[in-house]
């Protein structure tokens, strides 16, 4: 990769598998760090849109080797099922990335289980 290279971008989707689904109204944040041991760096966030993605997360900066997501669970599960207390509060996903790639980090979830992977 050329140091002129672009920064890695990030979207996710999030599928609720339980209702078979779009999760639409998620809160999505993301951070950044530079280094394994790194201190994350709060980047900023959104929200998924009514097809359950999210295209608008701000950017990595420069030199960024990993990202976290950081998905607020708790509130859409507790709207959805009206039960008041979700099982998962949150998910956190940190994975590695490198300049000029594109990273579609998607999340199934249903009220107690969920799974991620990188899509495309």
């Amino acid at each position: 990769m050329t140091s002129g290279a672009a920064t890695a971008t990030v979207s996710t989707h999030v599928l609720d598998t339980g209702l078979g689904r779009p999760a639409a109204g998620v809160r999505v944040s993301l951070a950044a760090r530079t280094g394994a041991a790194g201190p994350w760096q709060e980047l900023g966030g959104s929200a998924t849109d009514a097809d359950g993605r999210c295209r608008d997360l701000p950017g990595p900066p420069a030199g960024t080797t990993h990202v976290r997501l950081v998905l607020d669970t708790g509130a859409y599960l507790a709207g959805r099922d009206g039960a008041g207390t979700a099982f998962f509060p949150e998910v956190a996903v940190a994975f590695a990335v490198e300049s000029g790639e594109h990273y579609h980090v998607p999340l199934l979830l249903s009220p107690f289980g969920y799974s991620v992977y990188r899509g495309s």
